[in-house]
């Protein structure tokens, strides 16, 4: 369950303030847009773009160890936070 909550805290966190929480929140500021329609297609492209995630890394897994992963991700998540701070 810990993984789980984990993954859940994560992907929260960065998607928190990002181009695409902006998006959405432009799209739902539009009165001719139906505020649960706009909630709905956020929502499955969240859950298609993870689904998709899952399948690379469900296959990358196979040919490159997780360690190496991690690193590489944990490496790219630093260097955006310093990209962040600097911009």
């Amino acid at each position: 369950m810990k993984t789980y909550l984990v993954v859940f805290a994560s992907v929260l966190v960065a998607e928190l303030g990002d181009k695409t929480q902006i998006a959405t929140l432009l799209y739902a500021t539009d009165p001719a847009a139906g505020k649960l329609g706009v909630f709905l297609a956020a929502a499955a492209a969240l859950v298609l773009s993870s689904a998709m995630a899952v399948a690379v890394g469900a296959h990358a897994g196979d040919w490159i160890s997780p360690r190496v992963v991690r690193t590489v991700a944990g490496l790219g998540f630093v260097a955006v936070g310093v990209w962040v701070l600097l911009a």
